[in-house]
């Protein structure tokens, strides 16, 4: 079974950090920071550390684990993070170089309801999450020290 984590990285501005994804044919839709666990990665944690140094050059704090999603193929692992530096333009993951791809776009969207219904972050039980999260003031970097 495959395995990701992903982060929902806060900012200490009550920001979410996204990626926007765009690629030929299929609508653009924004994703959380992250990506597979690598036999070579001594944790799910460590392997989230690893994927946003690659992402976004960037050093989080996780705070917990928030929710997982699992499948026949896949399960998906989804932390609450803290993280105060990053640079998108620093980036060194191998999907950025590679053909085909698409686009990734770094945003940083408001830690609000509105906010969050202003992309489409796929999967869609985890956006779904994220709002009674958010509504319930649980995801705040002051909720998450």
């Amino acid at each position: 079974m495959i395995e990701r984590v992903r982060a929902v990285l806060v900012t200490a501005d009550d920001t979410m950090l996204v990626i926007r994804r765009t690629r030929p044919g299929i609508p653009v839709y924004w994703v959380l920071p992250g990506g597979g666990v690598e036999p070579g990665d001594e944790s799910r944690e460590a392997a989230l550390h690893r994927e946003i140094h690659e992402e976004i050059a960037g050093k989080a704090d996780i705070v917990q684990l928030l929710h997982t999603m699992e499948s026949d193929e896949e399960r998906q692992l989804f932390y609450l993070a803290r993280i105060a530096t990053w640079s998108f333009d620093d980036r060194t993951g191998p999907e950025f170089s590679t053909e085909g791809r698409g686009e990734y776009a770094l945003e940083e969207i408001p830690l609000t309801v509105e906010g969050l219904d202003g992309i489409d972050l796929k999967p869609e039980e985890i956006a779904h999450l994220l709002r009674g999260a958010i509504g319930a003031g649980a995801l705040r970097a002051e909720a998450a020290k």
